[in-house]
């Protein structure tokens, strides 16, 4: 039987991981930061320019939101500590997103650098 930790670990087999050092220029040059954690940890803290979209609702708001329609948008991902951006961004990739990466470690990395 899989784990979670099994899914993650397959999901970032298929999708590009952001080096902690990397993220700020990754964030800046970013057309979408997406924060994928529940919205009580979004509104707790997180990333400026930060949108919250939480894993569960991800694949619905990303078909049926027009804004979120181009597949060349830089999409750059993060949630607490990674395992939920990497589903994200392999769901996105499949859904036919081309530019899509996430943040080593999330968001508690990226706070504590």
């Amino acid at each position: 039987m899989k784990t979670a930790q099994d899914f993650v670990t397959e999901a970032k087999k298929h999708v590009e991981e952001i080096p902690l050092e990397k993220a700020e220029s990754a964030i800046q040059a970013a057309d979408l930061l997406l924060d994928v954690r529940d919205g009580d940890e979004y509104r707790q803290s997180h990333i400026p320019q930060a949108t919250n979209i939480s894993r569960g609702l991800l694949e619905f708001k990303f078909s049926n939101d027009p804004a979120l329609a181009n597949r060349d948008m830089n999409i750059v991902l993060y949630c607490k500590n990674s395992g939920r951006s990497a589903l994200s961004a392999k769901a996105l990739k499949e859904m036919g997103y081309l530019h899509v990466q996430f943040i080593e470690g999330g968001f508690d990395a990226w706070q504590e650098a």
